[in-house]
Parts: structure tokens; C-alpha cells; sequence
């Protein structure tokens, strides 16, 4: 008997109960406080898809600049009025009263940072300006909040994946206005990728268990593509033949043949893989894995995969910098308990900086309460992940890779000391 369903239905009264019960907004300096406490919710092999409440009536994001270089600590959330001793990368500045930052990505432009906002009846997506922060505008999503964007290969539109509706919105990237939307027909929409020949949209589907081949000029489904349970990461390779997908259930990367629809199993944890990125020229794709506290390297010439680098508590997504030189990883930090995502827990979370050729950690950055989504701009020079439990985004400068290579670590031998609240 197919239990989702009812599953589905569980959560959401939950949710909304959770929503009129325990959830307390406090603004307070310009910051965002969210309080928990009666949040009780847990659903097997399922994401932390509703640790944060929308509020149709959330404030405008609001930009709190930086003043002089150290990060206080609060046992709420962190204010970062400084860089301290030893970070190679640079605090420029915080975007506040951002809902639920699940997705981010800077412009084709290098002009905006796009954001998702879960679960956001009032606004899917906001957009700021990435000099300075400031909000330039927001957009509705059809009541309905946003998941993760990618942008087309001219930089022309957006996609925007909404889980509740199984939704995905082509976005006019200039105009900042919704084209159209179209069905994955499935369940809980998560990640999107558009193929090489920018003719298809493939997207995951959370609780369907399988991917969306669309076509976007008519934005039909042409096939629904089995996987396995509970896909998330995704990535179609550059020849149009293959597409790999993140198993977060079990744990698995599985390869899928895209001429039959046909998928293998190449890799088993038992973990949690979350998000796939990859670096084609040098024929590697890298794996988070949440459970595991790894990000995976997987060779394309013969799907062999190892052990890239450990991580801190709850890796999830991942970045390269546009020269492939540098792996970015937001990690969410502990669980408040066992079973309990849905609170802050005990310890920060983190941006780890490595090097791709050595696995070395160049760099380490304390979070707030669970970073999520991350970007890095076109150019490399820039820097920004949500803390998602404290509704706002980080953005800071990132010096080059000779710079990154001559820090001795930065401050990666002494960060570990202060994650702890």
C-alpha cells in the first residue's frame, strides 16, 4: 500500500498546526529570531522541508551593513560585526527577514542574487542587489513558495521548482515577471537542469520518486523517469546520455541511461546524498552525502567513486568556483535532537572552503542557524549562502586562489572550537 499520500496530508496539518501553536517571530535589531520550541515534527527519509513557517505577512527583507572586523554569539543567533583573525574570505554584508532561503544564485549578469523562499505564499522568490543588498523586487509564485532556480544558458530566464504544487516557473530574468508555469506532474519538486541543448528541463521529484523530463517550448512532460527514493541532485552529463541522480533515502548515486530510462545504482552509503555538482574537463562529479558528513568524487570514465573530503554536521549543498579550482560546502551543523530538525541545535553552522586538487580545507566560515543554499558568483569574486533557520543570506569576498593557497588554512584549525553555542 502506497502510504504517501496519506503521509503528505499528515505533514501538512502538522505544519499548519506547528504554523498557529509554536511559531513567534521576534524582530529585534533588525534580525530574525524564530522560536520553535513545540515543533515536534519528524517524517522518515524525508528533507528538512519544513523547519521554517511562510508568513504572508513577513517584512520586507531589510540590509543591516557591516561594521569593523568577530562573530557574537548569542544563544539566538549570531551577529557577525566582524571578520575574525585568520579568515582569508571577507564579511561585506547580511540581508535580513529573507523566509526560509532554500535556493540561491547569483544573476548571469553578476548584477543580482536570486533567492527561493519555501513554502512563501507571499513571495517564491526574492531578488537583491549585489553590491549593497538592497531588495529590487519580489515575486509571486501563484501563492506558493520556490525551491531552487537555475537560469537558461542565454541568461534570459529563470526556473523556479515549486515542492507543493509540483510546479516549475519560467521567470523573464530582465522584465522579473512570471511567463508561464508548468506541471512535472509528480510530487514535491525539488531540483532543476536544463540539458546541453537547452531543449529539456529535467526536474526531481521528492516524494514521486522519479524525474521530470519536460520539454520547454511546449512545457509538456515527456516522460516520467523512475528513480531511485527520494531523488534530489541532479546532473545531466554534457553528451546528452547520461543522468545522475542523488538518492537521499538510501544514500545513493544512480546513474540513468537517458536513450532507454533505464537506471543502475552505482554507489551506496546508507547515508543521505543530497546535491550533485560537477567539473566535466577533469571528468568528475562531487557528491554531498548529510549522513555521512562527505562529499563524494565521482569519475566519469568508470562511475568508481571515493571519499573527496569530511565535512562538518549535515553537508548539503555544494559549489565549485568558476575556475573548478575551489569546493564550497554549506553544512547545516547538529540537529536539535534525533528526530527534531525543525529548531536550532546545539552548534552553528558552517561554509567550508577546499581545494579541489588536494582536499584541503583553505578556509572556514561560522555560520548561523543552518546554512543552506549557496552561490558563487560568475567571476569568483563573490560569496553568498542563507542561514536558513535565521531567515537571512551572508555575502562575502572571496580572494583568489594564490591568495586561498598561501593562508595556511585560514582559519580551518581553529573555527571547530567555536561552533559550539
Amino acid at each position: 500500500m502506497n502510504d504517501k499520500p496519506l503521509q503528505q496530508i499528515l505533514f501538512w496539518v502538522l505544519f499548519l498546526v506547528t504554523i498557529i501553536i509554536s511559531t513567534i517571530f521576534i524582530y529585534k535589531e533588525n534580525s530574525v529570531v524564530f522560536n520553535f520550541e513545540l515543533a515536534q515534527i519528524s517524517f522518515p527519509q524525508k528533507e528538512n522541508n519544513s523547519q521554517l513557517a511562510e508568513d504572508p505577512q513577513e517584512p520586507t527583507p531589510t540590509l543591516t551593513p557591516t561594521l569593523s572586523p568577530t562573530l557574537i554569539a548569542t544563544p539566538k543567533t549570531p551577529v557577525r560585526i566582524s571578520d575574525p583573525e585568520g579568515q582569508l574570505v571577507k564579511h561585506l554584508f547580511n540581508i535580513y527577514s529573507v523566509p526560509s532561503p532554500k535556493g540561491l544564485v547569483f544573476s548571469p549578469d553578476g548584477k543580482e542574487i536570486w533567492a527561493t523562499s519555501l513554502l512563501n505564499k507571499r513571495a517564491g522568490v526574492f531578488i537583491f542587489n549585489v553590491q549593497n543588498g538592497e531588495k529590487i523586487t519580489e515575486i509571486n509564485l501563484a501563492d506558493g513558495g520556490g525551491v531552487e532556480i537555475i537560469f537558461s544558458s542565454d541568461g534570459q530566464k529563470a526556473y523556479v521548482s515549486q515542492m507543493e504544487t509540483a510546479k516549475v516557473f519560467g521567470i523573464d530574468a530582465k522584465a522579473k515577471e512570471v511567463l508561464r508555469s508548468f506541471s512535472a506532474k509528480s510530487s514535491w519538486t525539488k531540483v532543476l537542469a536544463i540539458s546541453p541543448d537547452s531543449k529539456i528541463i529535467y526536474a526531481s521529484n521528492w516524494s514521486g520518486n522519479n524525474i521530470s523530463e519536460i520539454d520547454l517550448a511546449s512545457g509538456k512532460v515527456l516522460r516520467l523517469i523512475p528513480t531511485v527514493d527520494t531523488p534530489r541532485g541532479i546532473y545531466p552529463t554534457q553528451d546528452g546520455k547520461f543522468l545522475y541522480v542523488a538518492g537521499f533515502s538510501r544514500g545513493e548515486i544512480e546513474k540513468i541511461d537517458l536513450a532507454t530510462g533505464k537506471g543502475t545504482v552505482i554507489y551506496k552509503t546508507n547515508g543521505a546524498m543530497r546535491h550533485i555538482i560537477s567539473d566535466e574537463e577533469k571528468g568528475v562529479l562531487y557528491v554531498s552525502d548529510m549522513a555521512k558528513n562527505t562529499v563524494f568524487k565521482v569519475f566519469l570514465r568508470d562511475d568508481k567513486v571515493e571519499k573527496f573530503v569530511f565535512t562538518d554536521n549535515n553537508p548539503n549543498n555544494i559549489v565549485l568556483s568558476p575556475d573548478k579550482k575551489v569546493l564550497f560546502v554549506s553544512c547545516r551543523g547538529k540537529n536539535f535532537s534525533a528526530d527534531n530538525y525543525y529548531v536550532p541545535g546545539s552548534e552553528w553552522g558552517s561554509v567550508l572552503l577546499f581545494d579541489t586538487e588536494t582536499g584541503k580545507m583553505l578556509d572556514a566560515i561560522i555560520g548561523g542557524n543552518q546554512p543552506t543554499a549557496l552561490d558563487v558568483s560568475l567571476d569568483g569574486k563573490l560569496l553568498v549562502f542563507s542561514d536558513f533557520l535565521d531567515a537571512r543570506l551572508e555575502v562575502f569576498e572571496v580572494p583568489d586562489y594564490e591568495t586561498l593557497i598561501a593562508g595556511n588554512g585560514g582559519r580551518s584549525s581553529v573555527y571547530k572550537n567555536e561552533l559550539r553555542k
